[in-house]
């Protein structure tokens, strides 16, 4: 089975490097790794270039993370796809080989596990444990971690990528149809598989978390699943709590 991974980074010379060096320390081998870069205007390419393992690196503007998350779908081979951003590094060097061993034992077509919030210090912030898929979860603003999301290719191919007209919650949307509305056989992997580092564009306070909770109803809304905004914001809202 064949993993490809995209890593898509801008001006990330600052964490690229980690993230990279996770991946080559991989026990599991057989590994596609592509790099679909914005433009970035630091060393970030010189340093994706000292990584040999690294299949293919593309730089130019995008429109936001989603399109560049498509860029790399059109681009990769392997069987299963996942997404370990420039800031992100998997939990330890046997993450893509349980990744493999539960799609090989469980026959199914997305696995998707539990991560660490960690801050640059590398000290842990938050757990973000999931856990099974049940139908209308994700009317309960519940989502797994995407950067723990792997899914076979070919139900990328059926059921097509992420809808870049969002800016945040793209990866919402996606689960929305493929968990919820296509019903895509899952597994949950109860294990760490990816420490991912604070700060990004998802967790950059209140003012993201109202654009989120617009863009969530209106992924809703797309999908067509009736969900009334005030019980959403309340499950939203309890989300928070405890976080805080």
């Amino acid at each position: 089975m064949k993993i490809s991974i995209i890593t898509i980074s801008f001006n990330a010379k600052a964490t690229i490097e980690k993230t990279l060096q996770s991946v080559a320390k991989q026990s599991y081998k057989n590994i596609e790794h592509i790099i679909v870069d914005g433009g970035s205007k630091d060393n970030t390419l010189e340093i994706c270039n000292l990584f040999p393992h690294v299949l293919k690196i593309i730089s130019e503007p995008d429109k936001g993370v989603y399109d560049a998350f498509n860029k790399g779908l059109k681009l990769v081979t392997g069987d299963v796809i996942g997404f370990l951003n420039a800031d992100d590094v998997f939990y330890d060097s046997n993450s893509v080989l349980e990744i493999v061993n539960a799609f090989s034992i469980y026959e199914t077509d997305i696995v998707y596990g539990n991560l660490d919030y960690v801050n640059e210090d590398g000290k842990v912030i938050r757990n973000w444990i999931s856990k099974p898929y049940k139908h209308g979860l994700i009317k309960k603003a519940w989502m797994p971690a995407h950067p723990t999301f792997y899914c076979k290719k070919e139900i990328y191919n059926r059921l097509g990528g992420y809808n870049d007209s969002f800016k945040i919650a793209g990866d919402f949307e996606l689960c929305i149809r493929f968990l919820e509305v296509y019903k895509v056989q899952s597994f949950y992997l109860n294990k760490k598989l990816v420490k991912m580092l604070v700060g990004g564009v998802s967790n950059n306070g209140l003012k993201s978390k109202y654009t989120i909770f617009k863009e969530e109803l209106r992924a809703l809304k797309l999908n067509e699943i009736k969900m009334n905004p005030l019980m959403f914001f309340i499950f939203k809202f309890r989300k928070l709590i405890q976080f805080i």
